[in-house]
């Protein structure tokens, strides 16, 4: 098939080498504003050229791939549907939750499948505790622990343009706690700090946060999230059940040391980073989408899922500044 990428920066670099990679994929159709950056992916993988979305969207793709900045997000995904084009597109469906909902209204009832970017899906470890989850293997669940830590802040200029931590890190956490336990969130409480790069408090935002997420059988989610870990890249997952106990990310690549004695797990080089914790997952997540493009699956994360991470995003963001503890539904009405 033929894939028209939208978008070149650093995901979408990496989003066409893992393409190029696939054998599904026969040729790459790319567009990007600096041209630059296009020239380069076509001289990387062969792909050929366009100057513009709709140039692109007239190239006979098969599907689109939209990596492109996230203000860009809804247009580009109404594009590819009113084109009749299956559409991948990074998270978030769009910068607010109210443009997020307008572009669900708008594709509501158009038969073209629409996948969201929510990679955490596709990792092995996460599919595996999901199966346990579903295969009763944990009984009834009472807690669950969910980490993200960067090894470092990201520059100031995407700080300032995230959305914040909860939206633009902790989310992908929201959304694997909602896939995992089949659960979905009533009610959050979030609190945060600044104790390290004084941009984010310029910000408005926070570099260190915490979330105790409610689930609607009475659940507890813990989630832990940061922009300073400087042993490297931490995503880890526990789930606690009354019959058993199980952990994703417990393995050698591990950014943390023991201190007991005798004890040299983790013995691997630490994640330093979310394309190294994360690649195979990623070529799963696009495989995934040319079976979307082929007709033979569903979408494997809906905008409705997406969304669904968006408020319980918005909520903690909430939960933050006005110290209290917010609904799903009090941010959903607002």
């Amino acid at each position: 098939m033929r894939i028209g990428i939208l978008g070149l920066g650093r995901i979408g670099a990496f989003h066409a080498e893992t393409l190029s990679g696939l054998d599904a994929v026969e040729s790459l159709v790319v567009t990007d504003p600096f041209a630059d950056a296009a020239k380069a992916a076509a001289e990387r993988f062969g792909a050929e050229v366009v100057d513009s979305p709709e140039a692109l969207l007239a190239a006979g793709v098969d599907g689109i791939v939209v990596a492109a900045a996230t203000d860009a997000h809804p247009a580009l995904i109404l594009a590819g549907v009113e084109a009749g084009i299956p559409v991948f597109c990074e998270k978030p469906v769009a910068k607010t939750m109210s443009e997020g909902v307008e572009v669900l209204k708008a594709v509501q009832g158009k038969d073209v499948p629409i996948q969201i970017g929510y990679n955490r899906r596709f990792d092995t470890g996460f599919v595996n505790a999901r199966a346990a989850v579903q295969g009763g293997e944990l009984g009834k669940l009472h807690t669950v622990r969910s980490t993200t830590l960067d090894p470092a802040p990201p520059p100031a200029a995407y700080i300032a343009a995230s959305g914040g931590i909860f939206r633009d890190c902790s989310v992908h956490d929201f959304d694997i706690i909602r896939w995992v336990t089949g659960r979905e969130v009533t009610e959050v409480y979030a609190v945060g700090g600044n104790r390290g790069a004084d941009f984010i408090k310029e910000a408005g935002d926070a570099d260190t946060t915490g979330a105790i997420l409610t689930l609607d059988d009475g659940t507890i989610a813990v989630v832990s999230n940061s922009r300073h870990n400087a042993r490297g890249y931490d995503v880890r997952m526990e789930i606690h059940g009354f019959a058993d106990s199980i952990a994703v990310g417990l393995e050698d690549k591990l950014p943390l040391r023991s201190v007991e004695p005798g004890v040299t797990f983790p013995a691997g080089t630490p994640h330093d980073f979310f394309m190294d914790r994360f690649t195979e997952a990623y070529r799963a997540e696009l495989t995934a989408f040319t079976e979307v493009v082929a007709g033979t699956r569903p979408s494997p994360c809906t905008i409705e899922d997406a969304l669904e991470a968006g408020w319980i995003a918005d909520a903690c963001t909430l939960s933050l500044h006005e110290h209290r503890p917010v609904t799903i539904e009090e941010v959903r009405q607002a």
